[in-house]
């Protein structure tokens, strides 16, 4: 269960590192996918932010201090309920897997 729960949060780290990264880059996707959301292009940056510091803090929590992975593991949770009620909200269904 252990090697089961590192490589999930492996993963999450990958994933949104790769997010964070597409978000500060202002790739086409994620502008498309925000503007579909109604959410700013003047606000993908501090999301951006809080995903890498999700990632960030996930890290942490697997090298340095156990409960700052919990806190990570929990801030992230709810950014992406965020943007889950962000997709039902505005009624976008087709790419709302990432963020589920």
């Amino acid at each position: 269960m252990i090697e089961t729960l590192f490589i999930a949060t492996l993963a999450c780290i990958a994933a949104n590192v790769f997010a964070a990264v597409a978000d500060y880059a202002k790739a086409g996707f994620v502008l498309k996918n925000s503007a579909e959301v109604h959410v700013p292009e003047s606000a993908v940056p501090y999301l951006a932010t809080l995903k890498l510091a999700g990632a960030i803090g996930l890290v942490a929590g697997l090298t340095v201090a156990r409960w700052l992975g919990i806190a990570a593991g929990i801030g992230l949770v709810l950014f992406f309920i965020g943007a889950l009620v962000a997709h039902i909200r505005t009624r976008v269904f087709y790419n709302i897997a990432f963020p589920g």
